[in-house]
């Protein structure tokens, strides 16, 4: 990363509102926008669609190298197709997790995410953002809230969509998440040292957004 290149990191589990939170400050800033999972559920997409087996560590990691994935807009593209509601499915979101501890297919794909970092600056959400990919990064946020907050949350997301979901199945599916992600053993998921931790839990997204604002005016990152 080159150091006149500005980077924020956001990182921590599902469901604790990066997402929102790195649209608002790419909105804001002007910055580009790196959204990590994206990129490892495409990979997830893409090996299901392969039919790829995964265990076998060296077809996955090919294809991590190759991964035919764009993205336009706020849109996720593979191979020409627009992807991005087939990306967002719990089913592709465990594969995702599940292939993400895979030493070879990380190594595979930070390349691909360091070269995200270009002026005017980056938005870089993911899960190890602020500990691998840009550990040098000006503005460092971590943030968090109980498995049982976003099940609720993300309950509430599938059924303004119209989809029928189990609070019970959801929340063991998180927990299970969080469990392969802290305990991995290449760039487990955890704060930075010198991260800000963010608990989300009992603050709204609108309060999380303007904090965040603060800290990239304060650290005078944007005028």
């Amino acid at each position: 990363m080159s150091q006149s290149v500005p980077v924020i990191t956001i990182d921590g589990p599902s469901g604790v509102g990066k997402g929102t939170l790195a649209q608002f400050l790419m909105q804001k800033t002007g910055f580009h926008l790196l959204d990590s999972g994206a990129i490892y559920r495409a990979l997830a997409f893409g090996t299901v669609k392969e039919n790829i087996a995964l265990d076998d560590v060296a077809a996955l990691a090919a294809l991590a190298k190759t991964l035919p994935v764009e993205f336009i807009d706020t849109s996720i593209v593979y191979q020409g197709e627009d992807i991005t509601s087939q990306v967002r499915t719990e089913a592709v979101a465990g594969v995702a997790s599940t292939i993400a501890v895979i030493p070879e297919v990380r190594a595979a794909l930070l390349a691909r995410q360091k070269a995200f970092a270009s002026l005017p600056g980056l938005i870089a959400d993911g899960r190890d953002m602020g500990t691998v990919v840009f550990p040098e990064a000006e503005i460092k946020l971590y943030l968090t809230a109980s498995a049982e907050i976003r099940a609720e949350r993300r309950v509430k997301q599938l059924k303004s969509q119209g989809v029928s979901a189990n609070i019970d199945q959801i929340t063991r599916d998180i927990e299970a998440r969080d469990e392969r992600d802290l305990n991995r053993k290449t760039a487990p998921l955890k704060p930075a040292d010198d991260a800000i931790i963010v608990d989300t839990s009992s603050l709204d997204i609108n309060t999380v957004c303007q904090k965040a604002l603060s800290l990239v005016v304060e650290k005078a990152l944007i005028t």
